[in-house]
């Protein structure tokens, strides 16, 4: 009766044993795997959900639309469009640039202009349409179904821009898509647009930045 009972402890403690060896090879496993994907040659990081972004402050550039408010001076006040030169014209102002500066900049340029004639000006400047500059703008070339440019936006992730531009069309190759990343002098980054955008991986979705060019071959058949 002894040796039944101690043959049953062994065989339980045999099984137990099996059973942590297999458990310690699955989470090796897992743990390589992860890393193997978090070191992608040549591929972006994915956009985290909640990451701050840095700090960003919008370029005025031709196309823009600029409301400029002169307080308690409704009659210097006016909307204005950013003329192709990039320069504004406004009540009392007759030549002033706008492209390359923030509306703060602008603000206090309009307001240096104004106390010539005007005592102690206050200005504010807001933009009611937005283009941007062209270093400012996401380009997107290639099988998108729209291709075009877009003005930047903080947090703009890859998701947002295939939004923007209507998706894939149906020659594309999505998967072999890469980001030209003017801001880091021309590096070349992939993309897997496909299996963002055809198979809902946010894994692909990658954040964007000022001055990116997507490119999007088409695909061999």
């Amino acid at each position: 009766m002894k040796s039944l009972n101690r043959l049953n402890l062994l065989n339980q403690f045999n099984m137990w044993r099996l059973a942590m060896v297999r458990w310690l090879a699955l989470s090796v496993l897992a743990s390589l795997l992860t890393a193997c994907a978090g070191f992608s040659s040549g591929t972006l990081p994915a956009a985290p959900a909640l990451a701050a972004s840095p700090d960003y402050n919008y370029i005025v550039g031709p196309g823009d639309a600029l409301s400029i408010i002169v307080w308690r001076n409704p009659e210097l006040s006016s909307s204005v469009p950013v003329r192709p030169d990039g320069k504004v014209s406004t009540p009392l102002v007759d030549e002033l640039v706008a492209q390359g500066k923030t509306t703060t900049e602008i603000a206090r340029d309009v307001e240096a202009a104004l106390s010539k004639l005007v005592r102690d000006p206050v200005v504010t400047v807001i933009v009611t349409g937005f283009v941007g500059p062209y270093s400012e703008q996401i380009r997107v070339v290639g099988e998108a179904a729209k291709p075009q440019a877009l003005p930047y936006k903080q947090k703009m992730t890859l998701l947002d821009v295939m939004i923007a531009v209507g998706g894939l069309t149906d020659f594309a190759d999505g998967n072999a898509a890469s980001i030209t990343r003017t801001a880091a002098g021309g590096e070349r980054l992939s993309v897997r647009i496909k299996d963002l955008v055809k198979r809902g991986d946010i894994s692909a979705n990658v954040e964007m930045r000022p001055g990116d060019i997507l490119i999007i071959p088409q695909g061999w058949f």
